[in-house]
């Protein structure tokens, strides 16, 4: 017999399944007045534009990551993932003076390191929080390791290279955003319109019925994987460009700051459920409140308790849509 607690229980989770993206628009929408309201210096172009920069690289590494939390499986290393690709970008371009054959360096190390995530996980049947937890300490000790915790500086000093992740076109929008943007609208356009994104979305949602219909789900994990870890890389690029080297503590909590703003955007940590529209409102509610709060000179230790409140609230709503 249904009691009224169960009732209530059900009525919560039913209107928190129906919390989308318009849901999440609002509250994007009050965090951006209540700032604006708050700071003087917050609604002004340069720093609209600034927090554009701000957010493309857990963008861009949000969209890999939804890809991979939608069917099924997590990764947890992307933060490593940063500091380690950074190491064949700035060594190859400082060795040949190319950008170019840097960054080729840095992509292609970092999807090597999504195929050894990916076998582990499929081929091995090791848990992927497991892997990727192993990934992630594995790592960030080979780049403590050969760095020897003294930063690779970019001698080359070359003009591409400080421009993809500095420079703003017409002195407005950065570069690093307009990439963001591409990767984003193309992706969004392969989950909603081709099969791969149908084929993603029904391994996550059940991996042993999408294997009886005929998908090789060990595939499109396997896939995901790789997609994540390559998309990872282009923001550790982003990221070097900024910083001019290669860091031994680049990306030093990277990957729970994504996590949260995918889940905050109602990517589902079990599987099968959300969009890259709601993740890509997650990140930018996470990036508008951590620059409001350094608007605001909000004590850095309390912008920490405040993003790990947020975790905890996008897991828990999160649990509450799995009981509906």
């Amino acid at each position: 017999m249904q009691t009224a607690a169960d009732t209530e229980k059900k009525t919560i989770s039913a209107r928190l399944s129906g919390f989308g993206e318009l849901g999440l628009l609002i509250v994007l929408g009050v965090i951006f007045i209540f700032f604006s309201i708050t700071s003087d210096y917050f609604f002004t172009v340069r720093n609209l534009t600034n927090i554009l920069g701000q957010i493309s690289l857990p963008l861009i590494s949000a969209v890999g990551l939804s890809l991979l939390l939608i069917s099924g499986e997590v990764d947890i290393s992307i933060g490593s993932l940063q500091a380690f690709v950074a190491l064949p970008l700035v060594v190859v371009m400082n060795s040949t003076g190319s950008f170019v054959l840097g960054a080729v360096a840095a992509i292609v190390v970092g999807a090597a390191v999504g195929c050894l995530n990916g076998y582990l996980v499929t081929k091995l049947k090791i848990n992927s929080l497991i892997a990727s937890l192993g990934m992630y300490y594995a790592l960030r000790g080979t780049v403590f390791l050969i760095t020897k915790k003294v930063p690779i500086v970019d001698k080359i000093k070359g003009d591409l290279f400080f421009a993809i992740g500095n420079m703003k076109l017409w002195r407005i929008l950065p570069y690093s955003a307009i990439l963001m943007f591409i990767i984003l609208f193309a992706f969004m356009y392969i989950m909603k319109h081709t099969t791969y994104g149908r084929r993603l979305y029904a391994t996550g949602g059940n991996s042993e019925v999408a294997s009886l219909i005929g998908i090789n789900t060990t595939r499109i994990k396997f896939s995901a994987f790789v997609i994540c870890s390559t998309l990872a890389s282009i923001s550790a690029i982003l990221l070097a460009s900024r910083l001019g080297s290669a860091q031994h503590l680049a990306g030093q909590g990277f990957e729970f700051q994504v996590v949260a703003a995918v889940v905050l955007g109602g990517v589902s940590l079990v599987g099968g459920t959300g969009t890259l529209l709601g993740a890509f409102i997650g990140v930018a509610i996470m990036g508008i409140i951590q620059n409001g709060l350094g608007m605001l000179n909000v004590n850095t230790m309390w912008q920490l308790v405040i993003t790990g409140s947020i975790i905890i609230l996008a897991v828990a709503i999160d649990e509450l849509k799995k009981r509906h």
